[in-house]
Order: C-alpha cells, then sequence, then structure tokens
C-alpha cells in the first residue's frame, strides 16, 4: 500500500524532546504499531527506506532520533569513518536508564495514536537490535526482531558500559527472531553463543537465524550490503509481524 513519510512528531523524554519520523499507510484506518531503532547513524537513508517498506505493509513505523539528547535535532551520521567515531562516542556517553525511557516514549506514542490498533512491535539493526531486545522488556510490546544486536553479549551498552539486558532477558514476554550475520566481527560466534543460552535458560519464545553475512548486510549502501539476504530477512521479520500484531 502507498504510504505516508512526511510526519514528525517531538515526543517528551525525560531528557528532553526526541525528534521521531512517522511512517504510515495512507489509507484511513487503525494499523499495528511498530519502533524501527536504527543504527548509530540515526535516520540515514536505508533507515527510511527500511520504515517505508514496513508501513508499506500495513503498519506505523516510528523511527526515534536515538542520540536526541546528544545531537541537535535533525542530525544524520555519515557512513564513514568520522561518523562511526561520532556514532559509538554517543552510544557510549547516553545513560541506559535514558535509552529505556525514549522506548517507553515511543511505545506510549504508538499506543495512543487514534489510528493504530495497541498491538506493538520493535525491530532494530546493530545498536538498534540492542535497543529492541531492551523495548521487548515492556509487557506490550508482542514481537521483536533483532538484526546483528550489538553490545548484548558484552554487556556494554551505554554510559560506564555495563548494561543488564541479558540478566533482565527473562521479562521478555513477546516473540523474539534474532537474526545475525556469521561474518560479523562485532558479535562472534561465543558471544552469539552466550546470548542464545541466557534465552534457552529463561524459556524465551525466541527464533533464531544464523546466515552467511557481514555485518550491516541488510543496509542497502556499501559494499556488505546483500540483497538476496535482505530479502529473506524481510520476509522473516514480516511472518513474524503479521502473526503477532494484525491480531
Amino acid at each position: 500500500m502507498t504510504i505516508k513519510d512526511d510526519l514528525v512528531e517531538e515526543l517528551t523524554t525525560p531528557t528532553g524532546p526526541m525528534r521521531t519520523y512517522i511512517f504510515k499507510p495512507a489509507a484511513e484506518g487503525k494499523f499495528p504499531g511498530v519502533i524501527l531503532f536504527s543504527e548509530i547513524f540515526q535516520a540515514t537513508g536505508p533507515i527510511r527506506r527500511t520504515a517505508a517498506m514496513i508501513a508499506g505493509h500495513g503498519y506505523i513505523v516510528a523511527v526515534p532520533e536515538i542520540y536526541h539528547e546528544l545531537e541537535p535535532a535533525g542530525t544524520v551520521l555519515a557512513y564513514d569513518q568520522a561518523g562511526a567515531d561520532k556514532g559509538n562516542t554517543d552510544k557510549y556517553d547516553k545513560e541506559l536508564s535514558s535509552y529505556d525511557a525514549d522506548s517507553r516514549a515511543v511505545l506510549d506514542h504508538l499506543k495512543g495514536r487514534p489510528d493504530c490498533t495497541g498491538h506493538l512491535g520493535v525491530v532494530g539493526i546493530c545498536l538498534g537490535g540492542h535497543l529492541a531486545f531492551r523495548a521487548a522488556m515492556n509487557a506490550d510490546v508482542a514481537a521483536a526482531i533483532c538484526f546483528y544486536a550489538t553490545d548484548v553479549h558484552s554487556g556494554s551498552l551505554g554510559k560506564g558500559k555495563n548494561d543488564d539486558s541479558l540478566a533482565r532477558a527473562g521479562e521478555i514476554k513477546g516473540e523474539l527472531l534474532h537474526i545475525w550475520g556469521r561474518q560479523d566481527p562485532h558479535v562472534p560466534l561465543e558471544g552469539r553463543n552466550k546470548i542464545k543460552a541466557r534465552l534457552d535458560e529463561v524459556g524465551a519464545n525466541f527464533q533464531w537465524l544464523e546466515l552467511n553475512g557481514a555485518h550491516a548486510f541488510l543496509r542497502d549502501e556499501g559494499y556488505r550490503y546483500d540483497p538476496e539476504l535482505a530479502s529473506l530477512c524481510t520476509r522473516w521479520m514480516l511472518e513474524v509481524f503479521h502473526r503477532r500484531l494484525a491480531l
């Protein structure tokens, strides 16, 4: 279906206003809500195109600026070394509690929209995969898709690099889909095994896919992009969302 992608909300958070981009079907009606958490570069072209694609399948998609209290509104970091360095610096300068408060603010916004059914899901890429994992700890999140989520195995998200994501994994009650690239140096085999073992330990409702892909294989810019894998993963993601959210 066709979409609207020119909607911007300024959501209230404990650390200030958070610009959030809304992508939604152009048709009238009510639709499930999905948060798309970006990589460290914020709302880049590839992230916006991913949001538009999900919205076109019948979802209201919210893309928050994850560094809203650290960068001017509208900041998009470049896919180069300087952009990566700045994004990684911001990732560790932000308080863990602020990431969680931001997620709750977007979930509340989606849930309160008159055009939303109230059924909620989350998806994230790289850092965003970790943020989706944490957002799934909210009881009203029915489905979470995490693409090569960084820092989960190392417990190093946020200021102080000492997060409790694995310790709290048992709080995730919705369905979880983890997608990994075996050639991703950011989450090595031992790290993936650590996460999977913890999910097994807490009896999580999860699916686990390991593919022959590099980090950022989903991003449709750059030499690591794998269109075929991206297409397969998109279908898996949408299958979970359709089954869990379109009730």
